[in-house]
């Protein structure tokens, strides 16, 4: 009788985990997903309206049609001057929605599947939708601030009170993008994300946006006056118009770090929860 020996397998023929992509092939890869995220916005019809047109047929309305009925104790002439920040920052508001939907639709459409048999970093597809609404949120805020001018928006800014509002407005949009993310990890469809995020667009509205806080019923101005949306408009204002600021810069920033601090490690714990389930 013949005894069959099996030889044990060689180093060349066992099997290896896959090298982890290095720092390049991530940039690279974030650069494609980003690509994507500004794609489907543009292919979106709905996402293009939110974000950038409706945001500007808001200002109009505001200006042209509530401007000369509202008693707040400011001049129509000067209401454009005024109402500017608040549409800015009910721009990204809007535009924050549809990042929410994304993310969503990425997690319930199995396009996540897709990405996980690729040899790619996982966290790389939310990194694209963020860095796709902040770029997004910039070029809508651009084109609000474009049509402001032209119907008689006069800042007072200096360069540098130019560069510190965008970097206020920069930080809240970066914060508005990741509470959408979380949002929409949450969301078990398109529809719920959309929902979840729909209270973020009445924030603008109870806060000094559109009329000074001061003309407020009591119990509302308490809210408004302790929310974040009423110090970083207030900062914007400041920095654009030179109103006083007072203490809304120091508030402006506490609150955006305090919710980016919170919300950032939520998203992360979210997305590995539903994507090794």
């Amino acid at each position: 009788m013949t005894t069959t020996t099996y030889a044990e397998p060689t180093r060349r023929h066992q099997r290896h985990p896959a090298p982890r992509p290095s720092l390049a092939w991530n940039i690279a890869d974030a650069w494609v997903l980003i690509g994507r995220s500004l794609r489907h916005t543009v292919r979106n019809g709905d996402a293009l309206f939110m974000g950038v047109f409706l945001p500007m047929m808001l200002l109009l309305l505001f200006v042209y049609v509530f401007g000369g009925a509202l008693e707040a104790g400011i001049a129509q002439s000067d209401y454009v001057d005024y109402v500017v920040p608040g549409v800015i920052l009910l721009t990204a508001g809007f535009s924050a929605a549809t990042t929410a939907v994304s993310v969503t639709t990425d997690m319930t459409t199995g396009v996540m599947d897709r990405f996980r048999s690729l040899p790619i970093t996982n966290w790389i597809v939310v990194l694209g939708h963020v860095v796709a609404s902040l770029a997004r949120n910039l070029f809508s805020t651009a084109l609000v601030v474009g049509v402001a001018l032209l119907i008689g928006f006069r800042p007072s800014a200096s360069f540098l009170d130019w560069v510190a509002a965008v970097g206020v407005i920069s930080l809240f949009i970066l914060m508005m993008t990741w509470v959408s993310v979380m949002f929409g990890l949450i969301a078990k469809s398109a529809d719920a994300a959309s929902g979840f995020t729909f209270f973020i667009l009445f924030l603008p509205y109870m806060s000094s946006a559109f009329v000074p806080v001061e003309t407020m019923p009591a119990a509302l101005r308490g809210f408004s006056e302790h929310q974040p949306i009423t110090p970083i408009i207030e900062t914007v204002r400041g920095l654009l118009m030179g109103t006083p600021i007072g203490d809304s810069a120091w508030q402006a920033v506490v609150w955006t770090v305090g919710i980016l601090v919170i919300v950032i490690p939520v998203s992360a714990r979210l997305f590995r929860r539903r994507t090794t389930s």
